[in-house]
């Protein structure tokens, strides 16, 4: 890789660093697993940099990339062990000056995402950027139909999962 293309990649990766933030706190439950997802998608992305042709915003493409990564390694660590994280138990423990009902709501959202299929979490995601239903296809691949229709779908699975 020329200096040029490197210098290029490392200037798109901290000006949309946040992508890669926001698929790794979808896909992790922990610091850990957050970092160690983080470096391996900036290690996928840095192999396909200069296949990279620009046919789309490098956001796009960036998205692309992180969420097949992730996704790719989510459904490897469903083999292993569940065990229970320290943050979901330290959870549990009510503040009594500070009203945490946004953040609870927040936190009963992401399990409910997380309790979807890869594909789903991908849309969802993608939606919760803001998104819309053309650049969400072009991301994940499908036709903008399929994408409203799955966005359609997974609101009824989370009013589903959040009010049984």
């Amino acid at each position: 890789m020329t200096k040029e293309l490197e210098h290029r990649f490392v200037t798109e990766l901290e000006n949309n660093q946040n992508i890669v933030h926001k698929v790794c706190s979808l896909y992790t439950n922990d610091r850990d697993s957050h970092n160690d997802l983080f470096q391996e998608i900036t290690i996928q992305l840095w192999k396909a940099y200069p296949k990279f042709r620009g046919e789309s915003k490098f956001s796009t493409w960036m998205y692309r990339v992180a969420l097949n990564t992730a996704i790719t390694l989510y459904r490897k660590s469903k083999r292993r062990v569940k065990t229970q994280d320290y943050d979901s138990v330290i959870y549990k423990i009510k503040a009594n000056e500070y009203d945490d009902t946004e953040e609870r709501q927040l936190k009963l959202m992401y399990d409910a995402i997380k309790q979807l299929g890869d594909i789903d979490k991908a849309v969802v995601f993608l939606y919760l950027e803001d998104k819309d239903y053309r650049e969400i296809a072009e991301t994940l691949g499908i036709s903008e139909v399929n994408a409203r229709v799955k966005m359609n779908r997974i609101k009824n699975k989370l009013r589903t999962i959040l009010n049984p």
